[in-house]
């Protein structure tokens, strides 16, 4: 229905979200997670405190977050944090405990 609406945050529209924010830690870690693979941890840790930012599991179809396609709705999602760039760098630090605890009982 909308090309770019995925069911969860995708790694591909990581390097899409440099400009969200005006901080150069936001952009750094940008930088290099764009050049990480999707399955390296760091990524996977920044999909999934994506996931919670943005509510993607709340996020339906019919939605109008849908309808803007997950580029757009993270670029919302991390330019409506309104805590600095190291609140968020540290959100992706729980981020990688918790998927870290996770493979851990897998």
């Amino acid at each position: 229905m909308y090309p770019d609406s995925e069911i969860l945050f995708p790694a591909r529209s990581i390097p899409e979200i440099r400009n969200a924010r005006p901080g150069v830690a936001w952009r750094k870690l940008i930088d290099k997670l764009s050049q990480l693979p999707e399955t390296s941890e760091d990524v996977l840790a920044f999909s999934l405190m994506m996931i919670k930012l943005g509510n993607c599991l709340t996020c339906d179809l019919d939605s109008y977050r849908a309808s803007l396609g997950c580029t757009q709705c993270a670029r919302r999602t991390v330019q409506s944090f309104k805590q600095s760039d190291e609140v968020l760098i540290q959100k992706m630090e729980e981020a990688r405990k918790e998927l870290k605890a996770y493979l851990k009982k897998a």
